[in-house]
């Protein structure tokens, strides 16, 4: 199968299920196989997943992608042999501090913003890349981290917060204390999502709920 064809559902779900980490191989790149470039779309999408959970908290390397030819089993060797070596320094998933109720949590958030995720991705992050250190240097950019920060990272909040308030209304303090936010933080998703109608300020309670 194409790795191009490795969606970044199916990376959140195996972590959502227990899995400490994921290992994606894939052709060398500018060799794909159908002409289609991908490996290189494989390789954005683990870019943007790694950032992902590493604003969940996770540690990034957790996800790895590696690059070789049909021939080259032992690079596939050595990069599995590496990659469990890794993982077992991380320890188990959450290891980094996040009990498993609030890891799956994020997980579900996360999971079910996909398509978003695919859309923005689509629009304004899809590059043509010509190689895998062009590639990187555009994901470790400070542009990139712009545009994730508009993007998904302030949908990701959005979404939280709306699942959060889905449970029962909450003030921004007890908001900002369950996601580990500031309250300005809080406070400037609320706005904007006040501006969306997804939520709604009850004044008898003087918390928010949802609209």
């Amino acid at each position: 199968m194409c790795t191009g064809r490795i969606d970044l559902s199916f990376v959140l779900r195996a972590l959502a299920k227990g899995a400490d980490g994921g290992f994606i191989g894939g052709c060398n790149l500018n060799e794909c196989n159908y002409i289609t470039h991908g490996n290189y779309h494989a390789l954005s999408m683990v870019h943007i997943c790694k950032k992902m959970i590493e604003h969940m908290g996770l540690n990034p390397e957790r996800l790895t992608i590696e690059f070789m030819s049909g021939s080259e089993s032992n690079l596939f060797v050595e990069g599995v042999n590496g990659f469990v070596k890794k993982i077992k320094e991380l320890g188990p998933l959450g290891s980094e501090g996040l009990d498993r109720k609030a890891l799956a949590f994020r997980l579900g958030v996360a999971t079910s913003l996909v398509p978003y995720v695919r859309l923005v991705e689509r629009e304004r992050l899809r590059g043509h890349f010509q190689s895998e250190e062009e590639c990187n240097r555009f994901f470790e950019s400070d542009e990139f981290n712009r545009l994730f920060n508009e993007t998904i990272a302030d949908k990701l909040a959005t979404g939280e917060i709306v699942s959060l308030l889905r449970e029962k209304p909450l003030s921004t303090a007890e908001i900002a204390k369950s996601l580990g936010l500031t309250p300005s933080e809080v406070s400037k998703h609320l706005i904007s999502s006040s501006r969306q109608r997804l939520v709604r300020y009850d004044e008898g309670e003087k918390r928010y709920a949802l609209a």
